[in-house]
């Protein structure tokens, strides 16, 4: 049980056994009928002071006398115990918020989830696979809570407040969601993130198909409309069902041995101006080559044996996991062949 839950456990008990201790001896020694003896028991403990309600005999008053003394005492624990417990819960919130800034600072290469709503409670997962740091920014105090369970660092703010994603570390991230329940919100994040970092990968929830052209034209590398999104997969699963479960179990799914990968290509490595054929992926390395995204910004689709890999392309590949990593070792310029 928490230590919280514990201490609110103990005064409620003290405050009930004191009342209860009370009440039976203004109903057994001062022969109070039972609604008096609770009014008059409750009254002696919160010090209220409005006199004797029926006039006590000499054993009566020494019961009063003592049940004062127990009632005060048992009332002062109370006020320290809550106290102590408020004094303790600020000291933890300028801990750890320290805490929390010292880890912010040491931070490199992060991700920034700016709302922890549905969209952004899957986005941090799926970041969280990869073994990437994720930090949430979020107004709601239980949002942040939620977060900080699920395992990331997360700040009670305003996503759309410069400070605050100064505070995430936006300068030293890698990437930003923008995942905050209004298109207006999320328009102002990505505005304000590709001031604050230029080089940035952005990517952003919109609603409305208008707000995903002005979110692209304000900076944002990629939009997503969950509803319309949702939706083309509702259908996909209906019209080709094995491609939806193929690409589910490529992109998805934990225990299946193929994935599908980005793997940018390094000046250094010795991929760079050979051909699909002349590197040998498909042959020696067992990893298949689905396309290959220019450094130029062009996109080819199941390219050709014959088209040149260069510095700076990105290779969409398909394969085990072995394969892939010794595949990313050789396009950064490893020695795996």
């Amino acid at each position: 049980m928490p230590r919280m839950a514990r201490r609110v456990l103990l005064m409620a008990a003290a405050v009930a056994g004191v009342l209860t201790l009370g009440t039976l001896g203004y109903v057994f020694i001062a022969g109070y009928p039972w609604l008096d003896a609770i009014y008059m028991a409750v009254m002696t403990m919160t010090t209220v002071g409005y006199g004797e309600i029926h006039p006590l005999g000499r054993a009566a008053r020494l019961f009063n006398t003592l049940y004062i003394a127990v009632s005060v005492s048992t009332m002062l624990m109370v006020i320290g115990i809550m106290t102590q417990a408020i004094f303790e819960a600020e000291l933890r919130n300028v801990f750890g918020r320290r805490r929390m800034r010292k880890m912010l600072e040491s931070l490199r290469g992060h991700y920034i989830v700016c709302g922890f709503g549905r969209v952004g409670r899957g986005a941090a997962a799926e970041l969280r696979k990869t073994g990437a740091a994720v930090v949430v920014v979020d107004r709601d105090e239980r949002r942040v809570e939620r977060a900080q369970r699920a395992g990331c660092l997360a700040l009670p703010g305003d996503a759309t407040s410069d400070e605050s994603l100064q505070e995430a570390g936006i300068a030293r991230a890698a990437g930003l969601v923008a995942a905050l329940s209004t298109d207006a919100d999320n328009l102002f994040v990505v505005m304000s993130a590709r001031t604050l970092n230029p080089s940035l990968r952005i990517a952003a929830r919109a609603a409305e198909e208008e707000t995903e052209r002005k979110m692209l034209r304000a900076g944002a590398d990629t939009v997503l409309a969950p509803y319309k999104t949702a939706g083309a997969q509702l259908a996909l699963s209906l019209i080709k069902p094995h491609v939806r479960q193929f690409l589910d179990f490529a992109l998805a799914t934990p225990d299946w041995t193929v994935r599908i990968e980005q793997v940018e290509v390094a000046a250094a490595s010795d991929l760079v101006g050979k051909s699909l054929a002349e590197a040998r992926i498909r042959g020696e390395m067992q990893v298949v080559v689905l396309g290959i995204r220019r450094a130029s910004g062009g996109m080819e689709f199941n390219p050709p044996a014959s088209a040149v890999i260069g510095a700076g392309d990105c290779l969409i590949v398909m394969g085990e996991a072995e394969p892939l990593r010794r595949f990313e070792i050789r396009a950064a310029g490893g020695a795996e062949r």
